[in-house]
C-alpha cells in the first residue's frame, strides 16, 4: 500500500501550528505593544478580535494553497505567506476603521503581522523539509504524441520541486504501456489530452488497480463532462453537459460587484497610474496609453485600453507577433510593467463601460483569435462570456503557456462560475502580480534541446546497470 501524499492528520498538524503560532504572535505583540492598563481596559476587543484574526489568516492560507506545500518552491510559499498576511492586515484594519466597536489597536496588528510573518515562515520551512523528506521523487511516465510530450518534459524539468521524474516516453495509444509501467514501477502516469478516450479509461482503471497516480491532460470533450448533472431517460442515467454561459442572474450580480470594485480600483490605482504615464513619456517621449482592437463577448471587437509597454513602431514591419522572452520590441520601462502588471491598469475603465469584467477569459486579438479557432474550434466559447482583466488562466498560466492549454483554463473557469471564485481568483492575482515566471514569453518548443528518446534510453541503461 502506499503512502498517501499529504493525508488528513499531518494538514491538521500544520493548521494548528498556524493557529498557536498566530496566538504566540499576537500575545508578544500585545505583551510588547500595549501598556498593561491599556490591555486590560480593552481585554473584551482584542481577546474577541484574536478569533476573528485567526479565522480569516487560515481562509487566506487555504486560499494561497499554504496547506499543500510539499510540490512549491520556498520562494512561492514566502510569496503567499506574505499576501496572505497583508490581506488580512487590510482586513484588519478596514474593520477597525469602519467599525467603531472594533476600534483595534493599527501599530499592535501591524507589529503582530510582522511577528507572524516570520515564526510562519520558519514554520513553513520546517514543515515542507519534513514532508519532502518522507517522499522520493516519483518515478514518471508520459503517454501521448512526440509533441505534447515534449511539452509535458519542458513544463516538468522547470519546476524540480514538483518531484516528477521522467523515467519512460510512450509515443501512442497504441504502444506496450502496461509492460513500460509495470517494469519502471511507475508511480505516476501522465495522460496526454490526444489519447482516445477508452484508451484512457484503460489506463486510469490499471492506475487504480495499481495505486499509482493518474494525471490526465483534459481534452475540449473532457472539460465539458466536467460538473455535468446527472439526469436519467426513464432508469437511463444520462449526463448532461452545463452550457458554457452565464445566467441572467449571475450576469446581473456579476456586473454589479464590477462596478463597485472596479470604481474603488480606479481611486486607488489612479496615482499608480499617473507615475506609469510619466515613466512612459520620459523614457522615449511616445503615448502613454494605446489601443488595440480586441475580440469580446459573442466576438463582438471593441478597444481594450493599456500603457504602452512596447516601442511606438513596434509592429510596423513585422506584424502582429505574441510576446517572447526578451523581446527586443519591448521598452525599459516596458518590462517592469509587464512584469508587475501596471500596464493593464487602464482597463479598469473597460470594466467600467461594460466592455470588460474584472474575472474572465483574456481578450485576445481578432488576428489570434482566427488562427486558434482553426486549430481548436472550442477556442470560440471563451467568447460566452466578458473578457476579463485576470482570469483562472492567469492565476495559473503564463504568458508563455499554450493558447491550448490557456484555454482548458477558461472553459473550466466559464463552467464552474460562482461569484465567490470569483473573489478567490482577485486575491490569488495579487499573488501573480509578484511572481516573476507568471510574465514569461513565448518558447518555441523546437528550439529546445529535448530528445526524450535519447532521454529515456539513458534511462533504461542507468535502470539496467543498478540491476546488474
Amino acid at each position: 500500500m502506499k503512502t498517501r501524499v499529504y493525508p488528513k492528520s499531518r494538514k491538521i498538524l500544520h493548521l494548528l501550528g498556524d493557529i498557536a503560532i498566530i496566538v504566540i504572535a499576537y500575545g508578544l505583540s500585545a505583551a510588547l505593544i500595549l501598556a498593561t492598563g491599556t490591555f486590560e481596559a480593552h481585554a473584551v476587543l482584542y481577546s474577541g478580535m484574536l478569533p476573528v484574526v485567526i479565522l480569516l489568516t487560515i481562509m487566506m492560507f487555504s486560499i494561497n494553497g499554504l496547506y499543500t506545500i510539499e510540490h512549491k518552491r520556498f520562494s512561492e510559499v514566502l510569496i503567499g505567506l506574505a499576501v496572505s498576511l497583508f490581506l488580512v492586515l487590510v482586513m484588519i484594519m478596514a474593520l477597525s476603521f469602519f467599525i467603531h466597536e472594533f476600534a483595534y489597536s493599527r501599530v499592535l496588528a501591524v507589529v503582530s503581522t510582522g511577528v507572524e510573518f516570520v515564526l510562519l515562515a520558519l514554520w513553513k520551512r520546517v514543515t515542507q523539509r519534513c514532508e519532502q523528506g518522507l517522499h522520493r521523487d516519483r518515478r514518471t511516465l508520459i503517454i501521448g504524441n512526440e509533441e505534447q510530450c515534449r511539452h509535458v518534459y519542458y513544463r516538468m524539468s522547470a519546476q524540480p520541486q514538483l518531484g516528477l521524474e521522467l523515467h519512460q516516453v510512450v509515443m501512442g495509444p497504441h504502444a506496450d504501456w502496461k509492460r513500460e509501467a509495470d517494469l519502471l514501477h511507475t508511480d505516476v502516469i501522465i495522460i496526454c489530452s490526444d489519447i482516445p478516450i477508452p484508451v484512457k479509461a484503460e489506463i486510469v482503471n490499471y492506475c487504480t488497480d495499481k495505486e499509482i497516480q493518474p494525471f490526465v491532460i483534459p481534452s475540449a470533450y473532457e472539460v465539458f463532462c466536467n460538473g455535468a448533472k446527472l439526469q436519467r431517460i426513464d432508469d437511463v442515467p444520462v449526463f448532461r453537459p452545463r452550457s458554457l454561459r452565464l445566467s441572467v442572474e449571475d450576469r446581473a450580480v456579476k456586473r454589479t460587484v464590477d462596478i463597485v470594485l472596479a470604481g474603488i480600483a480606479f481611486v486607488i490605482a489612479l496615482p499608480f497610474m499617473l507615475a506609469t504615464a510619466i515613466a512612459i513619456k520620459l523614457e522615449d517621449h511616445g503615448p502613454a496609453l494605446y489601443s488595440q482592437v480586441r475580440t469580446g463577448r459573442f466576438g463582438k471587437p471593441y478597444k481594450v485600453y493599456k500603457f504602452r509597454s512596447m516601442r511606438v513602431d513596434a509592429e510596423k514591419y513585422s506584424g502582429p507577433q505574441l510576446a517572447t522572452d526578451h523581446d527586443p520590441r519591448i521598452t525599459k520601462v516596458g518590462a517592469f510593467i509587464r512584469a508587475t502588471r501596471l500596464d493593464e491598469l487602464p482597463q479598469i475603465w473597460n470594466v467600467l463601460n461594460g466592455d470588460m469584467s474584472l474575472v474572465g477569459p483574456r481578450p485576445e486579438r481578432p488576428y489570434f483569435v482566427e488562427q486558434f479557432t482553426a486549430k481548436n474550434p472550442e477556442y470560440a466559447y471563451r467568447h460566452n462570456v466578458k473578457p476579463g482583466i485576470t482570469g483562472l488562466a492567469q492565476v495559473f498560466a503564463k504568458y508563455n503557456t499554450t493558447p491550448y492549454d490557456k484555454l482548458v483554463y477558461d472553459l473550466m473557469y466559464i463552467e464552474n462560475y460562482s461569484i465567490v471564485e470569483d473573489f478567490v481568483i482577485m486575491i490569488q492575482t495579487i499573488k501573480i502580480l509578484v511572481t516573476k515566471s507568471a510574465t514569461e514569453g513565448a518558447v518555441d518548443l523546437d528550439k529546445l534541446d529535448l530528445n526524450l528518446q535519447d532521454y529515456t534510453a539513458e534511462k533504461k541503461r542507468e535502470k539496467q546497470g543498478k540491476e546488474v
